[in-house]
């Protein structure tokens, strides 16, 4: 068998695994569980051998004409590079995981079929971004995961929170495809091609009319997929969806197709320097923001979700410095620690009987109640903190590597601000993610919350996930910092000995810092009954509130709302506390801008179609109205009425005719 055949059966497995999935889920249940997790294991065996077969080398490419267009055509395109064959794998591997898992974390689930199909579906677009040649083949895969996700998070459709959380991802994704889409279509036209290998010649060429304002649109469509700032707003609230579905799109697809996107046309956005420096001051306000709001959330998928907002923020600060083997490595790295962060917190909230969401400061006795969740979750949080020798340290240290270069006066194809821009935010969030990941840790493992209902051990599919992907998590960036150059463009990954001491300095600091916090926090706690200690949802209280909370002088009038004063958070961030817990009121700053106005503007429509268009269209259905009823008056059913009309009708023509007779 080919490899252009085999890369094409990649994405087609898991796609025929969905339809094969909708049309039996009713009619023949016990195939849909072997139907979710063979077409994507199948997927991954695949794609472990087209890599194998591309081995870093020459890309492989091959397309045919799809549609004859006219103008510019449209290729059923493959082109997979070192990028491509790596990206795939780990595509199908967390996808696989995923699958595994939620068979048992939604064994007694009414709507599993359709689940699982809308998962395998998902996946199965993932792969045809990540495989095509073809942009506009690329923006179908790129879609159809806006539409899968609309409905993942809507899964518990039966909450608001799942109903409202999904419509604002679909509306806010969309919003950024918008200009995406016209961008696409403006470098088509102005490369002469969709095919990805002619628009990279293009841009070689010079043959770009108009570089910078193509690349702003496409990285308007990119902060949306990716949840960048200024859109990043929908990644939180997706939260209230199954959380195997949060470490699917976390890890492995959805938000990582925007860098993908940027790391394969990283030549069309190096044409601008304007476009690079936007990118950096993007990648660093998400850093810097996400890493403060993190610190000051209360429920466990929310903290993660912040989590990868920043970390996806490093991945774009490699590409803004100009080294897509840094972001593209993060994102490997990435994929395998966020995925069994999200799938051991899923451990965590199925110990605590709930699907849906779970706050931190009410978790007690989870070390001992699920040891597989907590020594896993441990790996992965060191991971996520950059500690060495976690796969998050080389991978993280390879972007803060490109940057110093870049800033150090290095040649790059961004400008020397953009370096120290990305290097200063990457290390002030090297120092808050140690602090949230260690606050995690401390909150969900060794809280004093209320004790929870035990119920029982975890299904044996949930903690085989976990300890297969703490593997990767652990080994894979010490082995890939080695291995990875020669798929990528050849630079060296290898971490330096200047950011390494001060990123892994900060990163100890931070985490020494939450932990004090903690003590400090718990001490004060201590002297409050365990079942007066809650977390206010809007509350801003600091130490001082903490302090009167433990004199038993609640700052608030019931002791029930009061914030919760073992939370290190609110001691480490202080007055930003209330800020950042509401991811700095920019959904308010939204909702002001955009909504009320949009919604202002429909009411102005709808009371001129009322008052001006309705009335216009009563008034012209009045006159034939008012003439009907006139003429309907004159049909009396009286004979002798209408004989002496008929006469006098008779007489008015015979005048008037012969009055024109004798005027002749």
């Amino acid at each position: 068998m080919t490899t252009t055949t085999l890369a094409a059966l990649v994405p087609l497995l898991p796609f025929l695994g969905a339809v094969a999935g909708l049309l039996l889920g009713r009619t023949a249940p016990g195939f849909v569980r072997p139907l979710a997790v063979l077409p994507p294991l199948a997927s991954l065996v695949l794609a472990a051998l087209v890599a194998a077969r591309q081995g870093g080398g020459r890309a492989i490419d091959a397309y045919t004409l799809l549609t004859p267009t006219g103008s510019v055509p449209v290729d059923l395109a493959l082109h997979i590079d070192g990028f491509a064959a790596l990206v795939a794998i780990l595509v199908a591997f967390v996808a696989t995981c995923v699958q595994i898992y939620s068979t048992g974390y939604l064994r007694d689930d009414p709507r599993y079929p359709s689940y699982a199909a809308l998962v395998s579906l998902f996946t199965s677009a993932m792969l045809l971004v990540v495989y095509s040649g073809d942009l506009i083949v690329l923006l179908v895969g790129w879609e159809v995961m806006g539409i899968c996700s609309y409905f993942l998070v809507g899964h518990y459709w039966g909450t608001p929170e799942a109903r409202a959380a999904s419509l604002k991802a679909f509306l806010v994704t969309k919003l950024g495809d918008v200009p995406f889409l016209i961008g696409l279509f403006a470098l088509g036209t102005d490369a002469g091609s969709f095919r990805i290998t002619r628009v990279l010649d293009a841009v070689a060429s010079g043959g770009l009319d108009h570089p910078t304002l193509i690349a702003l649109l496409l990285l308007a469509g990119v902060a949306g997929k990716s949840a960048q700032f200024p859109l990043h707003t929908w990644l939180p609230d997706a939260m209230a969806g199954p959380t195997p579905v949060s470490a699917l799109i976390h890890a492995a697809t959805m938000v990582a197709a925007g860098v993908y996107f940027v790391a394969r046309l990283l030549p069309v956005f190096e044409a601008s320097a304007a476009a690079m420096t936007v990118l950096a001051v993007m990648a660093a306000v998400t850093m810097v923001g996400s890493g403060l709001a993190a610190l000051a959330q209360d429920d466990i998928k929310r903290v993660l979700a912040y989590s990868t907002i920043g970390q996806l923020g490093y991945m774009t600060g490699a590409l803004a410095v100009g080294d897509r083997g840094a972001a593209v490595f993060h994102l490997l790295s990435h994929g395998a620690f966020k995925a069994l962060l999200f799938l051991a917190a899923g451990a965590v909230i199925h110990a605590a009987g709930t699907n849906s969401l779970a706050a931190m400061s009410r978790m007690s006795h989870l070390r001992d109640r699920v040891p597989d969740a907590f020594w896993t979750m441990t790996v992965a949080l060191l991971a996520l903190a950059a500690i060495p020798p976690f796969s998050g340290f080389f991978s993280k240290e390879s972007v803060l590597g490109a940057a110093e270069r870049l800033a150090t006066g290095h040649p790059g194809p961004a400008p020397g601000a953009a370096g120290w821009i990305v290097l200063v935010a990457a290390l002030a969030t090297a120092l808050l993610t140690a602090a949230y990941a260690t606050r995690l840790w401390l909150l969900a493992f060794r809280g004093r919350g209320a004790e929870a209902p035990d119920h029982g051990r975890q299904p044996l599919s949930m903690t085989v996930v976990l300890w297969v992907l703490a593997v990767p998590s652990l080994a894979f960036g010490a082995l890939a910092y080695r291995a990875l150059p020669g798929w990528f463009d050849g630079a060296s990954l290898a971490p330096t000995l200047l950011t390494s001491i001060l990123g892994t300095g900060l990163a100890v600091v931070g985490g020494l810092l939450a932990y004090g916090a903690w003590q400090r926090t718990s001490a004060l706690a201590a002297r409050v009954p365990l079942g007066a200690v809650a977390a206010h949802p809007e509350g801003d209280a600091g130490l001082v509130e903490a302090e009167a909370i433990a004199a038993h002088e609640p700052a608030y009038g019931d002791i029930a709302e009061a914030p919760d004063p073992a939370d290190p958070g609110r001691l480490l961030l202080g007055p930003l506390y209330g800020p950042a817990a509401s991811g700095f009121h920019l959904d308010a700053v939204y909702s002001a801008l955009f909504v009320r106005p949009v919604l202002g503007a429909a009411s102005l429509v709808r009371f001129l179609d009322r008052e001006v268009v309705d009335t216009y269209v009563r008034g012209a259905a009045a006159l034939p109205r008012l003439l009907g009823a006139a003429v309907r008056r004159a049909q009396t059913g009286n004979v002798q009425t209408y004989v002496s009309a008929l006469l006098a009708g008779t007489v008015v023509l015979t005048v008037a005719v012969l009055l024109v007779a004798s005027g002749a």
